[in-house]
């Protein structure tokens, strides 16, 4: 569970039963997919998210957590550990739904895992270039944008979507 004023909001992994829950998140999230594809999210996007690994990725380093906001599932997080270096973590996914931004339920979510990531010495993650309220809370949690990167022909692992543009790598290297 984390802390946010006036909110229950509990914090795990998925489970069976968020399939559905978890496709009304990307529905509701269609914004952020257009954004960052091109393209609304469709139903393989859910699915894999449980086997989708960037290459040279550890199975076991997947880190799939669920966000629920007074029993509503409100958003994801895909990570994966160690990579792309040992002690680095490699977020590929850090979604809230529309109804569930601007209330402090992302900056208290990234804090919680922040402060839990022991022996964390860098965090990797990618913005939509013009995507600015999620460029504004990357600068706001402390990491570093870079310049727009030009679409690469695959990501992670699966090929870029025909409208898909580039993106903003972000670096957070936490304080020891």
């Amino acid at each position: 569970m984390i802390d946010v004023p006036g909110e229950r909001v509990v914090v795990r992994e998925p489970l069976p039963s968020d399939e559905v829950p978890l496709l009304d998140l990307f529905e509701a999230c269609e914004d952020w997919f257009v954004a960052a594809t091109g393209l609304p999210s469709g139903p393989g996007d859910v699915q894999s998210l449980f086997y989708g690994l960037p290459e040279g990725a550890d199975p076991d380093d997947k880190v799939l957590l669920v966000l629920e906001r007074d029993g509503v599932v409100s958003g994801l997080v895909d990570a994966v550990r160690n990579h792309p270096v040992p002690g680095a973590v490699a977020v590929g996914l850090f979604l809230l739904a529309p109804w569930a931004r601007g209330r402090g339920l992302g900056r208290a979510l990234a804090e919680s895992l922040l402060a839990h990531a022991e022996g964390v010495s860098l965090v990797t993650t990618s913005v939509p270039p013009g995507w600015r309220s999620g460029e504004r809370f990357l600068e706001r949690l402390g990491f570093t944008l870079g310049a727009e990167a030009p679409r690469a022909a695959e990501v992670g692992n699966r090929r870029a979507g025909p409208r898909e543009g580039g993106v903003r790598r972000a670096e957070l290297r936490p304080a020891p």
